[in-house]
Order: C-alpha cells, then sequence, then structure tokens
C-alpha cells in the first residue's frame, strides 16, 4: 500500500516512487528561472501569460493557452529577463521536468509554482500526422499527440549559458 503526501496544496505525491525531478537538480535563478544542473536547460518558473512574483515566490495570473504554430512564433525572438535563445522545447526537454511521484500537477511544484494540471506543447510534431504535435500533460505526466489548432499552454525553455 502506497502513502500520499502533499507536494503542494493540489498537487499528490507517492512517496513510495523516486523524485524525477528534485528540488536539488535546479539552481533557482532570480527574476523566475530555474537552471536544471543535469540537463543544462534554463526553464522559465512559469508558464506563458504568467508573470513571476518575487516577493510571493509563485507565478500569478492565468495562463495564456495557445494554438502549436501560435507557440512556436513565440517562442521565436522571445526576451526575458534579458535574456534570448528562448525555444518551444522538445518532447524529450519537457519531459525532463516531470515529477513522477505527484499528480495533478506532475511536476515540482517549488520549482514550478502554480503549473496547471493541463498540456503543454512540445515543439516535436507527430511522425504519423502533420496535423497533430505531442504535448506532455501535468495532470499526470502523460504524452500524447493533440491537434495543432487546439489551446495547450507554454514554458519556454533555453540552453543554459
Amino acid at each position: 500500500m502506497s502513502l500520499l503526501i502533499s507536494c503542494s496544496i493540489f498537487a499528490s505525491c507517492q512517496d513510495d516512487i523516486d523524485e524525477t525531478a528534485p528540488e536539488e537538480n535546479f539552481a533557482l535563478v532570480a527574476g523566475g528561472l530555474a537552471t536544471d544542473t543535469t540537463t543544462r536547460l534554463m526553464w522559465m518558473r512559469c508558464a506563458i501569460g504568467q508573470q513571476w512574483n518575487t516577493a510571493q515566490g509563485r507565478c500569478l495570473g492565468d495562463p495564456q493557452p495557445v494554438t502549436w504554430q501560435q507557440a512556436l512564433q513565440l517562442a521565436h525572438g522571445y526576451v526575458y529577463q534579458s535574456l534570448s535563445g528562448w525555444r518551444l522545447p522538445n518532447m524529450k526537454e519537457l519531459n525532463t521536468i516531470v515529477e513522477r511521484q505527484c499528480v495533478r500537477p506532475s511536476i515540482n511544484s517549488t520549482v514550478f509554482p502554480d503549473t496547471p494540471s493541463d498540456d503543454f506543447w512540445t515543439s516535436t510534431p507527430s511522425m504519423i500526422d502533420g496535423q497533430r504535435a505531442w504535448v506532455v500533460a501535468f495532470f499526470n505526466g502523460s504524452n500524447s499527440i493533440k491537434q495543432k489548432t487546439l489551446f495547450p499552454y507554454v514554458r519556454l525553455v533555453r540552453n543554459a549559458d
């Protein structure tokens, strides 16, 4: 029998499953950024549409749902905290921040607070259907392909310097 522990106000985590994205893997950077020290990827701690609030240490506002094409266009030339090189993560990259120990959301809520338990776009298109692209569902950490005209959320990534 597994014991559920709380990862945040809403998330449920199982302590008998090893953490896949523990807090110690991330160096928190001022302005709402986090660098994964294992992958050397720098992540926005908030989804696009939310704003980082340093005083509260959390993301405020509502994430902006967009189509896949809008997500790709939004990332192109994006500048955040005076840093460029932001892009839509590929499937492999976005899966590195999934916390498989937790659900609702399946993400480290300390590193990535206020993450919706919903689908996030990847840059990875479906190889079998040109009208679809891969998403990661932060409800339970699952992966699926969705119509590119649907409106999942976006979290941008860049290579750490």
